[in-house]
C-alpha cells in the first residue's frame, strides 16, 4: 500500500488522495510538451501501481466522479445546437456540443500512451475496473469510457496475426502455457505436441503489446472431424499425415486479457487463420472445433424439469435393469450433479449416453439469454457463423470436462456457403443453425 495510507476500510489518507487529485488535474489540464506528458503519465502510474485495492478504488473513483464532463456547458452547447438547427451556424454548434461532452476522463487516459507501457498498463486497469465494479456501479461512466477507448486501439487493423512454433522465444510460449484456459498445458512436451507438424497455433498482438499475445487457437489437421480431445492431445499419437489432412479442428480459443471484455476481435482471428490454413493447405475442405460445453451441468440443475424430460421410457427400463429407479435414485442424483465416478461404471454410462446427449442439445438450441444462446461457447461460434454439427459423448474425460457438461463435447461447423446467413440470422433473432440429428435430440 502506498505511504501515508491511512484512512478508513483502508482508503489512502487524506494527504495521498489530495497528492493524486492533483496528479489527475495536471494530466486533464495538458500542459506543457511531449517530455511533460510522458513525465506526468509515468508518475501518475507509479502512484496508481503502488495503491493496494481500496487506494485503487478511490483513485478509479476520483476520475469517475470529478473529472466527467459539465452538465452547465452541455446544457448550453445543447441549446446553442438545437438554435442552430438549419441554419449556416449549425455545424460549429455540432462541434461545440460534442466538444462539451467530451470529459477530461478521455484527456487522462489519452496520455498513458505516452508511456512506454501505457497500452498495458489501461489493460491491466480495466481489468481492475471490472473487478471494483462489481460493488460500485458508479465507476460505470469511467469504465465505458475506457473501453471506447481501448475498442477503438484495438481495432483488428491494427493487430498482427503471427503464428507461433516451438522456435518461438520461450518467454512468449510461457505466456501460451499460463494463458491456455480450455485445455491446461500440462508440461513443456505437451505444448511441443501442440506445436508439432500436424498442429498450428496462431495469435493476434498489438504493435503497442508486442509480448503479450492477446487471443490465440489451437489448431490441428485431420482427416475427419474429431470427437474425443483426450486423443486429441495424445502426445504419445503418431502425428497426422497433412498431405491428407481435409480437415481443420479449432479445439482451443483463449482470450488472455480480461481487461479487454468486451472488445471483439475473436471472430476476425478465426477468419484469418482460415484464409491462412486454405493458402497452406489447399484440400483442406472442413473448418470445425471440437468445444466444451461449459454452463450445462449448471444449467441442469437449475431445470431439472429439462432433464426429466430427456429420459424416455426406454432410458428408464434401460436404468431399471442396472438397478435405478427413477430420477430421485442415490446413484443417478450424483450424476446428474457433475460428479465422476459413473464414468467407469459402464452399465449406467451406456444408459445415460442418450438421455444426457438430449439434454446437452436441449441446452444448445432451447438455452436463452436475452433471446441469445445462453452458453457462452455457443454464443461465440454461433454468433461468427458457425452451425452445431455434432455432440460427442464422453469426449472430456477431464475432472473439469466432467464437472461442465458430463464430459461431452460439441463441434461447431464453419461452412463459408454459410456464414453471412448465419451471422445475420443470429444476431436478428438469435436462430440457431443446426445439423439435423442434433435437432432431432433436442425434440426428444
Amino acid at each position: 500500500m502506498v505511504a501515508g495510507a491511512g484512512g478508513k476500510s483502508g482508503e489512502p489518507s487524506e494527504k495521498v488522495l489530495a497528492r493524486i487529485r492533483r496528479q489527475l488535474k495536471e494530466c486533464a489540464e495538458g500542459l506543457g510538451g511531449e517530455v511533460s506528458t510522458r513525465l506526468r503519465a509515468g508518475r501518475l502510474a507509479e502512484t496508481y501501481l503502488s495503491l493496494d485495492d481500496a487506494g485503487r478504488i478511490a483513485f478509479l473513483r476520483m476520475i469517475a466522479l470529478e473529472f466527467g464532463p459539465d452538465p452547465k456547458r452541455i446544457a448550453k452547447a445543447h441549446e446553442a445546437y438545437q438554435a442552430a438547427v438549419g441554419t449556416e451556424r449549425q455545424w460549429d454548434a455540432e462541434a461545440q456540443l460534442r466538444a462539451a461532452m467530451r470529459s477530461s476522463r478521455i484527456r487522462i487516459l489519452t496520455q498513458f500512451n505516452a508511456i512506454p507501457q501505457g497500452v498495458k498498463f489501461l489493460v491491466d486497469l480495466r481489468a481492475d475496473l471490472l473487478r471494483f465494479l462489481e460493488k460500485d456501479k458508479e465507476l460505470k461512466s469511467l469504465d465505458r469510457e475506457l473501453e471506447a477507448r481501448l475498442t477503438a486501439w484495438f481495432d483488428v487493423g491494427f493487430l498482427e496475426l503471427t503464428r507461433l512454433t516451438w522456435n518461438s522465444p520461450a518467454a512468449l510460449l510461457e505466456k501460451i502455457v499460463q494463458y491456455e484456459a480450455v485445455h491446461e498445458i500440462q508440461s513443456w512436451r505437451d505444448l511441443k505436441n501442440r506445436l508439432g507438424s500436424d498442429r498450428r497455433c496462431y495469435a493476434f498482438f498489438h504493435p503497442r503489446m508486442p509480448q503479450e499475445p492477446l487471443i490465440f487457437v489451437e489448431v490441428a489437421l485431420m482427416e475427419d472431424l474429431a470427437d474425443n480431445v483426450q486423443k486429441l492431445l495424445d502426445e504419445n499419437a503418431p502425428a497426422a499425415d497433412t498431405d491428407r489432412a481435409t480437415t481443420a479442428i479449432f479445439y482451443s480459443i483463449s482470450a488472455t486479457q480480461e481487461g479487454l471484455r468486451g472488445v471483439s476481435f475473436g471472430n476476425f482471428l478465426l477468419k484469418r487463420v482460415l484464409d491462412d490454413l486454405k493458402r497452406d493447405f489447399p484440400k483442406l475442405n472442413t473448418f470445425a472445433t471440437l468445444s466444451p460445453i461449459p454452463g450445462l451441468v449448471r444449467w441442469a440443475s437449475k431445470h431439472p424439469d429439462e432433464v426429466a424430460a430427456a429420459f424416455t421410457e426406454t432410458d428408464w427400463k434401460r436404468l431399471a435393469a442396472i438397478g435405478i429407479e427413477g430420477p430421485d435414485s442415490e446413484r443417478l442424483k450424483p450424476v446428474l450433479a457433475g460428479s465422476h465416478g459413473w464414468v467407469a461404471d459402464r452399465p449406467l454410462a451406456r444408459a445415460l449416453r442418450d438421455p444426457l446427449l438430449r439434454t446437452a442439445a436441449a441446452y444448445l438450441l432451447g438455452g436463452r439469454r436475452d433471446s441469445k444462446a445462453i452458453d457462452p461457447v455457443a454464443r461465440f461460434h454461433l454468433g461468427n457463423g458457425a452451425r452445431i454439427e455434432r455432440l460427442n459423448w464422453l469426449a472430456d474425460t477431464s475432472d473439469k470436462g466432467l464437472d461442465q457438461s458430463w464430459g461431452i463435447m460439441v463441434n461447431y461447423l464453419y461452412d463459408p456457403d454459410r456464414i453471412v446467413t448465419n451471422v445475420e440470422t443470429f444476431a436478428a433473432s438469435g436462430e440457431i443453425d443446426a445439423a439435423a440429428g442434433v435437432k432431432r435430440l433436442a425434440r426428444r
